[in-house]
């Protein structure tokens, strides 16, 4: 069983920076994810936001992070968290691999002990619940662009919502050559200024007041069922991708009892520090701002304060 002072779990922006921090004060460090380093990080199409860079993509970032990260803690991919439990000793964590990987789950069954932990688990995309969603899911159904918007250059593309994502995501698909429109429930945008803009400048139609009841197809996405205005049609379409906010990865923070708000976010103090003694928390599964520079600076208190906890 290895032993570790602090394992973070998940590898996002907030972990990958708190991984950076810990490992820096010479704290013995782990960080484990589910899937790639990077999580929904990988999908941002564009940054212009981020301090040092005019424009970066959420995977050109990550892949810098996890470089610079790579000099002072351990980072494990594409590994569960089968268990976990607080002991006297600290942590017990359980591991097995990935069922995305082609391996068996019981290759990756490992055991750890951690001092501390800082969960940074994220979030993950909310679903539309309608019918066809699932029955469609890459077949026209997405939730990324830059991971499938190539599949669907010169064709007919809906995307939902109306938040910085959706903006985003739709100018991308606009710039790769799909005739994308914008399908959002409200009557204005809850995009950054700069967004709107440039959805109106590159002349991206939005579909006001509308929503999805229904996506159909036979093989593939042939067309939806759009409730626009209270009045019903059906709105050809070859893809549906969808971008109308997450929900909190907080499983692992249920099973520890970690205190969550009324939303499922993790609640933590200034120091980023949880109810439970040892476990701190960062980025967006604490709910809040979520940007990535927010997200790195919560990682970066995490680690400083996961480090003051183990030297009281």
């Amino acid at each position: 069983m290895q032993e570790y002072d602090i394992i973070i779990i998940g590898a996002g922006p907030a972990g990958l920076t708190a991984g950076m921090y810990a490992g820096r004060q010479n704290s013995k460090t782990l960080v484990i994810d589910k899937g790639m380093a990077g999580g929904l990080g990988l999908e941002v199409p564009m940054m212009q936001n981020y301090p040092g860079f005019d424009m970066i993509s959420g995977m050109e970032l990550i892949q810098k992070m996890k470089a610079q990260s790579e000099n002072y803690c351990e980072i494990m991919e594409n590994t569960v968290i089968d268990s976990i439990e607080k002991t006297d000793e600290g942590f017990h964590l359980k591991t097995k691999n990935s069922p995305l990987l082609m391996t068996s789950n019981d290759e990756g069954k490992k055991e750890f002990i951690a001092k501390s932990i800082i969960l940074a688990t994220g979030a993950s995309h909310r679903h539309l619940n309608v019918l066809g969603e699932n029955e469609f899911l890459g077949r026209g159904v997405a939730y990324c662009a830059t991971c499938d918007g190539m599949f669907f250059i010169g064709k007919d593309v809906l995307m939902v919502g109306g938040g910085n994502s959706a903006a985003q995501e739709a100018l991308y698909l606009n710039n790769l050559g799909c005739n994308v429109k914008l399908v959002h429930r409200r009557d204005e945008l809850r995009c950054e200024h700069h967004l709107q803009k440039a959805l109106e400048e590159n002349g991206i139609e939005i579909l006001w007041n509308s929503t999805i009841e229904e996506i159909k197809g036979d093989i593939a996405v042939e067309s939806v069922t759009l409730l626009r205005d209270g009045n019903e049609e059906d709105y050809k379409t070859d893809a549906v991708f969808i971008a109308i906010g997450d929900d909190p990865s907080n499983d692992l923070a249920k099973e520890l009892g970690v205190a969550l708000d009324d939303a499922g976010y993790i609640i933590t103090d200034k120091a980023q520090a949880t109810n439970v003694d040892g476990i701190y928390s960062a980025g967006d599964i604490t709910g809040g701002v979520k940007q990535w520079v927010v997200a790195c600076g919560e990682g970066a208190v995490a680690a400083i304060s996961a480090y003051e906890f183990l030297n009281l």
